[in-house]
C-alpha cells in the first residue's frame, strides 16, 4: 500500500468507527482539498482522495459526536502520519478566518514608533554591541524606516567590537526581510545565494541573495557576531539563525528553536467550522540542501534562554584575552622550555589558534594543547583549567632530618634489610635522602645496608611506599648494582634555568664490594611510587639491569614549573630540565610500566615466582641457539643467531621476561630483528602441537573429481582471447598425475590457445613444491629443460635442483606468449615459488603485492624440556639465475599494485603492449624520414624494428618503460644522444619542448634581460670578456639591437683582442649566427660561413655574413678566442665551427658537447611519446659535421683553466716571447 494510502487510513482509524456518518467522510475529503492546494509537501500526498474513498467504504466507522475531540483525533492522524507537528485541525463556530488582504502600510512615524518596540539596542561593556531583535521587518517597512535604524541603531553598532543579535524573542516576520539582515554581515564583493522558498499556492521557488548595495556600512568581517537563540525563536527568525551558522558567520548561543515555518496559515475545511492550519512554504538550504523547519535550529552552544547573554558576554571574554593568551605562552615558552629548538616552531603553531573558533576557557586550553602537542609531543607541557598552580620542582620530603648528628641514624632510620629464604636480599626504603646528606651517608650505607645484601644471589628493592625525593641520591643507588669498570654514563640532565647539561655516571667506590651487574635485582613498584623513585625504576629498566614489578608508578611531572596566565584560570606547566637515558632517548616522565603488572600487595609473591623463572632462563636461550645451529636453513646464520642470543642474555635483555610468554616473544622479536626473517617463530603450548605429515592427498574418486576441479580452478576467456585461470591451492604432483587428463580437458584445453594468459595467484596461500615443475614446463619448451631454481634441505644435508620436464600430457603454451601473474601479500610457499621462479626466467610479468615471504618447509622443535617450541625454516631456495638465496621479504612484482587493482592494470598492460610493436614502426619511420643523416636514420628504423621482432620489447609494461628503452636503442643504433623520446603527460603538454612556443617577454623587461644575460668585461685595460649563455632568435635579436650594443657591445668594441666565453652557453637558436659571425669579418665581399641541409624539406642552405651590422664591427685582424667546454652544445658549437673551419678564432678548452641544431618534436601515435629527431645538419664542402661529435679545440685545457690560458696567450701573443 502506498504511502498517502497509510497516511488517511491513520486518519480514519484516529477518527472513525462501525457506524460513522457522511459527515466525517466529506470532512476529510474537504481537508485532502485544503491539504492538496496548500501543504508545502505535496509529494507526501499523491493518491489522498483514492485513499480516502477506499477508506470510506468500510463499514467499521466509529461516530466521534464531539466535534473538539473529532478536531484532536483528527489533528493527531494526520502530525502522525505526515510527521509534521505543524499540521493542526481545530473546531471554532463562529469563527471565520483572517483574509490575508494588501493592507496599505502605517505612516513612518508610526513604523518608526513600532521599530522602537521590535528593535533594542546598547552598547555593553568592553564594546560588546547588543541588538535584540523580536520581529524580523519586510522590504517595504526597511524603505521607510531604514534611514531612521541606520541613524538610531545601525550606526552605533557598526562601530562595536563584537555584537550579540538577540532572536530568543523573536516569533516571526517577514521573508523579505531575510536578506537585508544578512547581507550586513557579508562581504560586498560577491553575491551569495543564502536561501530558496519554495511556495505552495503558487506552485514556484524563489531564491534570496545576499544585496550588493545597503544603506551604511556592513559589519566587519574579522568582528564576532553571537546570536541567541531559544525554543520561542520562530518562523523567519529561524532562517536568520540557520544562514548565519552556515556561513560561520554566527555562533548560535541558547536553545534549539521551534522548528517553525516560514509562512502558515489557517484555512476553513469545507463548509464547517473545522480550520486547519497549514504550512504553505518550506526553505531548502543551498547551504547545506537540509532544512530547518521542524527539527529547528541547533546551538554551537547549549545553554538555557536565560543564561545564554551571560554565556555569549563569557564567550567574547574568552576571545578578546586569547592574544595576550597566545603571546604570554610563547614568552613563557621561550624563558621556561627545556626544548629550546622547538620553541619558534611551537611559537607559530599556537599562533594558529583561531580566535573566532573558542567557545570557553577549556576549549582555548584544549585547542592549545592541540596545537602543542602536534609539534612536541611532550606531555609535560599543558595546560589547563584551575585555581592556582602547583609547582613539582626536584622536592626532597621535608622531613628529612640534616643536622650534623643525624646521618649515623639515617640508614636504621631510612632503610629496611632483610635476608629471605634461597639467599634473596630484600632492601626498602620510602625517601631518597637530600643531596647533603650523601658524602656522610655513602660510607655508612657500605656498612650497615651493602654489606648485609652483598653475598645473596638476587635482591629485592621495594620503592612501594618510596614517594620520591632528590635525584642526587639516584647516581649512587645505581653504580652499586654496576661494574666499576667500565665507567657507564647513567643519566644527563639539561636545566634551561641554568642552560647547562650534568651528566651522571658510575661514582667511584667508597669502600666494601658493589652488587655488581650479573645477579639479578627486582624493583617493587605501586601507583605511589613518585619523582626520583621513578627516575631509579627507569633507569634500572632502561639499562637492562633489573625487572620492574608491581603497579604503573604515579606518572608525576618531574622538574616543571606552573604558571598562572593573567587574567585567566588557564595555568600552563612547562617542564625546564631534559632528562635524557643512558640510550640516548628523553625520558618525558611518564609513568613506569612494569615488566609485569600486577597489585601492589601481590608484588612480592609474583616476585619469588619470577625469580624461580629467571633461574632457567640461560638454559632456553641457548637450548634455543642450539635448535638454530642445528636446523635452520643456512647454517653461517644459525650460529651467528645462536651466538646473539647468548650475547643478548649477557647483556641483561631477558631480564624484562616474566614468565614462558614472554620469553617467547622476546626470541621471535630477537630472532626476526637479528636475521631479517619472519617466519621465524617462539611460541608457548601447554601441549604438543601437531605436525602436519607429508603424506600425499587422497586420492580422488572419478564422482568428486568434476566437483573438485570445478571448486578449485576458475578459468575464463575474457574479451581479445585474454585467458583467466584462478586456483588457490597447489596440490600434490601424484595427485596432478592421477587427474590429468580432467584437468587438461576442463582447464587447460580452454586455455591453452589463448593470446595471453592471467594466472592468479592473489588468493594461493601455497601447497604442495612437487607440482612446481609440472605447472612450470606448460610455460616453456620442451628442449632445453630449464632450471628453475634449487633447494637446499638442512634437514638431510641434501641439495635438489628443480628443472622443468620434457614432456607434458598435453599442448604447452606457446613460449613467445606473454604470461602475467597477479599476486597479493597473502601468496605463499609453493605459489611464492612458482612466481618466483617464472619472474627469475622472465617469462612471466609479477602484478600486485609483494608476496609473504613464506617457506618451501618449516620444522617445528620443542625447547629443552619446556612447553616453548620454535619454527625454524630447514630449506632454503636458490635462484636458479642468480644462484642466491632468495630474499625472505618476499617476492618484489614487476608492477606494484594493490591486489584488488592488479587486475585491471594486468589488462591495461596487455593492451598497451599489443600496441608496442606499432608505436615502435612509428617512431622508427619519424626517425628514417627526418634525422638529418638519411642512412643511418634509415639504419636505425630497420634495426629497431628488428628489435621488436626479436621480442626486446615484449617486456614493457607503460610508456614510461617504452620511453627509456627507446631512447637506449635510439641513441646506441645512432650515435646520437639527442635522438631520444620522452614520456610527457596529458597535463604537462604545455611544455612539450621544440611544439610549445617559448614566450616572448614583453619590450620593458628587454633592457634588464640583456643586462642579465651577457657579461662583460675588459682585462689589463686591452683585452675584451664577452660570456653569454644562451643563443637568442633573430626576430628578437634585430628588436633589441640597439640596446645590445649600447649595454654590451661598445663595452668591448675597442679592446685589442677579445675573448668570447662558451663554456656555458647550451645553444639556442642558430638564425642569429651569421649576425654574429659578421662581427668578425671586415665590411666587403660577404664571406660563406656554412652550408646547412634541412631533412625535413630536403633543401640546402647557405649562412653568409650580412652586409650591416648594429655598431661597429670587430673586424678580422683583431685576436679572438672562443672558450669551450663539455657543456657547450647546439647553435653555440655550430658557431665555434664555423670561427674555427675559416680560421678566424682560437678555440680553447675542451670538446665541446656534439649537440645539434635546434631539434624537431614530434607526435609518437596516439600516445604521450614524443620523439625528439635532430632534422639539420652542417653540410660544408669538407664533409665534416659537429652533430654528435663535438668540435674540437684548437688548445686542450680543462674549463676550468682556459680563461686563465687564453688571457696568458693574448699576453704572450701582445707583449711577444720573453
Amino acid at each position: 500500500m502506498a504511502a498517502p494510502t497509510y497516511f488517511w487510513l491513520t486518519v480514519l482509524l484516529y477518527s472513525c468507527g462501525p457506524s460513522a456518518q457522511m459527515f466525517q467522510s466529506t470532512l476529510m475529503l474537504d481537508m485532502a482539498e485544503v491539504l492538496l492546494d496548500k501543504y508545502c509537501f505535496p509529494e507526501n500526498l499523491v493518491g489522498m482522495k483514492e485513499a480516502i474513498r477506499q477508506a470510506n467504504q468500510s463499514e467499521e466507522i466509529l461516530h466521534v459526536t464531539d466535534p473538539q475531540n473529532l478536531a484532536a483525533v483528527l489533528t493527531a492522524g494526520v502530525q502522525a502520519a505526515l510527521n509534521d507537528p505543524r499540521l493542526l485541525v481545530s473546531y471554532e463556530p463562529g469563527t471565520s478566518p483572517l483574509e490575508l488582504q494588501d493592507v496599505p502600510l502605517p505612516s513612518p512615524e508610526i513604523l518608526a514608533e513600532l521599530s522602537q518596540h521590535a528593535v533594542k539596542f546598547q552598547i555593553l561593556e568592553n564594546n560588546v554591541g547588543y541588538l535584540r531583535i523580536d520581529h524580523i521587518m519586510g522590504q517595504e517597512v526597511i524603505k521607510v524606516i531604514g534611514p531612521t535604524l541606520l541613524e538610531t541603531v545601525w550606526k552605533f553598532v557598526v562601530g562595536t567590537d563584537s555584537l550579540i543579535l538577540d532572536l530568543r524573542y523573536c516569533i516571526g516576520g517577514d521573508v523579505s526581510g531575510v536578506p537585508f539582515i544578512i547581507s550586513y554581515f557579508c562581504d560586498a564583493n560577491r553575491k551569495i545565494h543564502i536561501d530558496s522558498i519554495y511556495h505552495r499556492p503558487s506552485n514556484s521557488t524563489q531564491e534570496i541573495w545576499t544585496l550588493p548595495t545597503l544603506l551604511g556600512d556592513r559589519y566587519a568581517k574579522g568582528k564576532d557576531v553571537l546570536v541567541l537563540i531559544s525554543r520561542g525563536t520562530q518562523g523567519v527568525a529561524e532562517d536568520v539563525a540557520y544562514i548565519l551558522k552556515h556561513l560561520d558567520r554566527g555562533l548560535l548561543v541558547g536553545e534549539r528553536t521551534a522548528g517553525g515555518s516560514l509562512n502558515i496559515q489557517k484555512f476553513r475545511i469545507g463548509p464547517t467550522d473545522f480550520f486547519i492550519t497549514v504550512p504553505l512554504s518550506r526553505s531548502i538550504s543551498p547551504l547545506t540542501g537540509q532544512s530547518w523547519e521542524v527539527n529547528g535550529v541547533f546551538p554551537a552552544v547549549l545553554v538555557s534562554a536565560d543564561q545564554a547573554l551571560e554565556k555569549a558576554t563569557s564567550i567574547l571574554a574568552v576571545r578578546r584575552a586569547v592574544p595576550s593568551v597566545i603571546q604570554r605562552v610563547i614568552e613563557l615558552l621561550g624563558t621556561y622550555y627545556s626544548f629550546v629548538d622547538h620553541v619558534p616552531t611551537l611559537a607559530r603553531q599556537v599562533s594558529k589558534v583561531v580566535y573566532s573558533a573558542v567557545i570557553s576557557e577549556q576549549d582555548l586550553a584544549a585547542k592549545l594543547n592541540y596545537e602543542l602537542q602536534a609539534i612536541c609531543e611532550d606531555p609535560r607541557l599543558m595546560i589547563r583549567v584551575g585555581s592556582e598552580p602547583q609547582d613539582i620542582i626536584d622536592q626532597s620530603p621535608g622531613h628529612v632530618p640534616t643536622d650534623a648528628s643525624s646521618p649515623q641514624h639515617l640508614p636504621d632510620t631510612l632503610f629496611q634489610v632483610e635476608i629471605l629464604p634461597d639467599n634473596i636480599g630484600y632492601l626498602r626504603f620510602d625517601e631518597f635522602p637530600d643531596a647533603a646528606l650523601l658524602p656522610e651517608l655513602t660510607p655508612l650505607l657500605v656498612e650497615k645496608v651493602w654489606s648485609a645484601i652483598e653475598s645473596t644471589e638476587n635482591l629485592i628493592i621495594d620503592l612501594r611506599f618510596n614517594t620520591g625525593g632528590t635525584s642526587a641520591a639516584v647516581a649512587m643507588l645505581l653504580s652499586h648494582f654496576q661494574e666499576q669498570t667500565p665507567p657507564i654514563l647513567f643519566f644527563t640532565i639539561y636545566n634551561r634555568l641554568t642552560n647547562a647539561s650534568t651528566e651522571f655516571s658510575t661514582l667511584p667506590s667508597s669502600g666494601g664490594n658493589t652488587y655488581g651487574s650479573k645477579r639479578g635485582i627486582y624493583v617493587l613498584t605501586s601507583h605511589r611510587t613518585a619523582t626520583a623513585a621513578e627516575e631509579f625504576a627507569y633507569l634500572m629498566q632502561s639499562l637492562s639491569r633489573a625487572t620492574v614489578i608491581g603497579e604503573i608508578t604515579s606518572g608525576k611531572i618531574l622538574h616543571s614549573k606552573s604558571f598562572q596566565i593573567e587574567n585567566t584560570n588557564l595555568i600552563i606547566t612547562i617542564p625546564f630540565i631534559n632528562f635524557l637515558d643512558n640510550n640516548g632517548e628523553y625520558w618525558l616522565a611518564g609513568a613506569v610500566v612494569p615488566d609485569a603488572i600486577v597489585l601492589a600487595e601481590e608484588a612480592l609473591d609474583k616476585t619469588k615466582e619470577i625469580i624461580a623463572f629467571h633461574a632457567g632462563v640461560l638454559e632456553l636461550v641457548e637450548d634455543t641457539g642450539n635448535l638454530l645451529k642445528l636446523h635452520y636453513a643456512i647454517p653461517d646464520v644459525g650460529a651467528q643467531l645462536s651466538e646473539v642470543l647468548t650475547t643478548k642474555w649477557l647483556e641483561g635483555s631477558y631480564r624484562a621476561v616474566v614468565d614462558c610468554e614472554s620469553l617467547a616473544s622476546q626470541l621471535t622479536s630477537d630472532l626476526k630483528e637479528i636475521s631479517g626473517d619472519h617466519r621465524l617463530h617462539v611460541f608457548y603450548s601447554d601441549s604438543e602441537p601437531d605436525v602436519p605429515e607429508e603424506t600425499p592427498e587422497s586420492i580422488p574418486t572419478p564422482e568428486e573429481l568434476s566437483h573438485i576441479i570445478h571448486a578449485l580452478f576458475k578459468v575464463e576467456v575474457l574479451p581479445n582471447n585474454v585467458g583467466y585461470l584462478r586456483f588457490d591451492m597447489m596440490t600434490d604432483a601424484e595427485i596432478i598425475k592421477v587427474i590429468g587428463p580432467q584437468l587438461l580437458d576442463q582447464v587447460w584445453n580452454k586455455l591453452v590457445h589463448t593470446d595471453t594468459l592471467i594466472i592468479d595467484m592473489r588468493y594461493n596461500i601455497g601447497g604442495y613444491s612437487t607440482a612446481i615443475p609440472i605447472l612450470c614446463s606448460y610455460f616453456f619448451g620442451p628442449d632445453p629443460v630449464r632450471h628453475l631454481y634449487t633447494v637446499f634441505d638442512r634437514s638431510t644435508l641434501s641439495t635438489s635442483e628443480i628443472w622443468t620436464m620434457p614432456k607434458v600430457l598435453g599442448e604447452r603454451y606457446a613460449p613467445h606468449k606473454d604470461i602475467y601473474i597477479l599476486t597479493s601479500h597473502i601468496t605463499g610457499s609453493a605459489a611464492e615459488a612458482f612466481t618466483r621462479a617464472m619472474k627469475d626466467l622472465k617469462r612471466a610479468t609479477v602484478i600486485g603485492e609483494p608476496t609473504t615471504g613464506g617457506a618451501l618447509s618449516v620444522g617445528t622443535y620443542r625447547i629443552g624440556t619446556s612447553n616453548l617450541y620454535v619454527s625454524i625454516p630447514n630449506q632454503v631456495v636458490l635462484s636458479a639465475v642468480t644462484g642466491e638465496v632468495w630474499s625472505v621479504s618476499g617476492a618484489e612484482p614487476d608492477v606494484m599494485v594493490q591486489a584488488n587493482e592488479a587486475m585491471d592494470v594486468a589488462l591495461g598492460i596487455i593492451e598497451f603492449r599489443a600496441k608496442i610493436p606499432w608505436i615502435v614502426r612509428t617512431a622508427g619511420k619519424l626517425v628514417a624520414d627526418n634525422y638529418a643523416f638519411a642512412e643511418t636514420g634509415a639504419g636505425v628504423a630497420r634495426q629497431i624494428a628488428e628489435l621488436v621482432h626479436q621480442g626486446e620489447y615484449s617486456l614493457i609494461n607503460s610508456e614510461v618503460e617504452l620511453a627509456q628503452k627507446l631512447s637506449q636503442d635510439l641513441q646506441e643504433l645512432s650515435g646520437h644522444k639527442h635522438l631520444k623520446v620522452a614520456h610527457i603527460p596529458e597535463n604537462s603538454k604545455d611544455h612539450i619542448p621544440g611544439v610549445v612556443p617559448m614566450p616572448i617577454p614583453p619590450p620593458e623587461m628587454f633592457e634588464d634581460l640583456i643586462k642579465f644575460s651577457f657579461q662583460t668585461k675588459v682585462f689589463e685595460n686591452t683585452f675584451g670578456y664577452l660570456r653569454f649563455d644562451m643563443f637568442g632568435d633573430l626576430e628578437l635579436i634585430t628588436q633589441v639591437s640597439d640596446l645590445m650594443v649600447q649595454h654590451v657591445w661598445n663595452k668591448i668594441a675597442n679592446t685589442t683582442a677579445l675573448i668570447v666565453d662558451l663554456r656555458y652557453n647550451i645553444g639556442g637558436p642558430t638564425s642569429s649566427i651569421p649576425a654574429l659571425c659578421s662581427y668578425f669579418f671586415d665590411d666587403g665581399d660577404p664571406v660563406l660561413l656554412d652550408t646547412i641541409y634541412n631533412r625535413s624539406d630536403d633543401t640546402t642552405s647557405q649562412l653568409w655574413t650580412i652586409p650591416r651590422v648594429a655598431g661597429e664591427r670587430y673586424g678580422s685582424k683583431r685576436g679572438l678566442i672562443l672558450l669551450t667546454s663539455n657543456y657547450t652544445s647546439g647553435a653555440a658549437e655550430e658557431f665555434v665551427f664555423v670561427m674555427k673551419r675559416l680560421g678566424r678564432a682560437l678555440v680553447v678548452g675542451e670538446l665541446t658537447n656534439g649537440g645539434c641544431h635546434p631539434p624537431q618534436t614530434y607526435h609518437v601515435d596516439d600516445t604521450n611519446l614524443y620523439l625528439t629527431i635532430p632534422t639539420v645538419r652542417s653540410a660544408s664542402p669538407e664533409g665534416v659535421s659537429w652533430e654528435g661529435t663535438g668540435v674540437e679545440p684548437h688548445l686542450e685545457v680543462p674549463a676550468g683553466t682556459a680563461l686563465e690560458k687564453a688571457k696568458e696567450i693574448l699576453r704572450s701573443h701582445l707583449h711577444g716571447p720573453s
